[in-house]
């Protein structure tokens, strides 16, 4: 007889608080807070999170944080791993949504022998990272991988 998996269910909280115009406050306990406003496009100031930039990047740091679990857990320690995250938000029917967001890392890693096993541990991050599970939007990963240099 197969046993089935107890998966756990977490919440989380996110407070907002309205300053002046179209901005406000992001905060949660024990986190410092972040302005938050609307973007340049909509009426808004640049130098602060749009909710627009708060989704990509929310599924920028989710593909990272599932490449290292996942990596991790095979044994891959990388040398180092950054990505730039662009997002298309789109009128369709009348409501703007973003439709497609595209995720670019580039992963540094100790030599050649890896690069294989990095590609196939990145192939499963789009289908385990929960955030690109939750949304509507199209999420493309192409990622690269490198060697990085050997320190001197």
């Amino acid at each position: 007889m197969e046993t089935k998996r107890a998966y756990k269910s977490f919440r989380y909280n996110a407070n907002t608080a309205w300053s002046s115009a179209r901005r406000g406050t992001l905060s949660a306990s024990g986190k410092p807070h972040i302005s938050v406003g609307s973007p340049p496009e909509f009426k808004g100031a640049p130098d602060i999170w749009a909710p627009e930039e708060l989704m990509v990047g929310s599924v920028n740091t989710c593909m990272m944080l599932t490449f290292l679990t996942l990596a991790h857990a095979k044994g891959l320690t990388p040398v180092g791993y950054e990505s730039e995250a662009e997002g298309l938000l789109e009128n369709i029917e009348g409501k703007y949504r973003i439709t497609e967001v595209i995720v670019r890392p580039r992963v540094s890693l100790k030599g050649k022998a890896e690069i294989e096993r990095a590609r196939e541990i990145m192939e499963t991050v789009e289908t385990q990272c929960f955030i690109s599970n939750s949304i509507k939007s199209k999420v493309t990963l192409s990622a690269e991988f490198v060697v990085a240099p050997s320190p001197k």
